[in-house]
């Protein structure tokens, strides 16, 4: 899997400039690194419209996180108000909690995740977030609707006029290394375990 785009929409204070920023950073980059499908070491999809699920695709994402020192899959409540709920991935810092999120879900889901990272620094919870979303080329490969850069992007503007003197939000645009019609579809629902077999038919 690889970068689109990194979409900084709050970088404000001295942990935007700190060594423990750049660390977060570089973890969540290397997880995203590792998601692979098909092919070793890539992510190549097979081009059906809609027609691979997307939860597994984040499981060597999240492990790779585990191995990194990260508390992932936490519960927690980082808005005032509002109960305890799940986070994918929490580092600790030296300046507070850093969490992740990769979307699942659609549209409304990921702005309710900036919304809880926004809220959550305001609050004193966390000291950042980021989000990572699919680029709209391989939305259209994965469960009808999921949420996608292009689709979030007009709101981003929202974001970045908050009056946030000390934290960090992201977007993390996300895309395929290929495509090949060979791929086995990745599986719709919770079995992860489908993640990291590497079909050689």
């Amino acid at each position: 899997m690889r970068v689109k785009k990194i979409e900084m929409l709050i970088s404000s204070g001295d942990f935007s400039l700190s060594e423990d920023f750049q660390d977060v950073r570089a973890n969540i980059l290397l997880g995203i690194e590792a998601v692979e499908w098909f092919t070793p070491q890539e992510f190549t999809i097979n081009p059906t419209p809609k027609g691979n699920g997307v939860k597994p695709i984040k499981e060597n994402f999240i492990t790779t996180l585990r191995e990194l020192g990260w508390r992932t899959e936490q519960s927690m409540s980082i808005v005032d108000g509002v109960g305890a709920g799940p986070i994918d991935a929490v580092k600790d810092t030296a300046f507070g909690k850093f969490a992740v999120e990769w979307e699942t879900g659609n549209v409304s889901s990921s702005h309710r995740a900036l919304n809880k990272i926004a809220a959550g620094i305001i609050h004193g919870h966390i000291i950042g977030g980021m989000l990572v979303v699919p680029v709209k080329d391989l939305a259209k490969y994965l469960t009808d609707r999921i949420g996608n850069f292009e689709e979030l992007r007009p709101y981003f503007v929202v974001y970045k006029t908050l009056n946030i003197r000390e934290g960090v939000i992201g977007v993390i645009a996300i895309e395929h290394d290929g495509t090949d019609k060979n791929a086995p579809l990745i599986p719709k629902g919770n079995d992860g375990n489908a993640l990291g077999r590497l079909e050689n038919t």
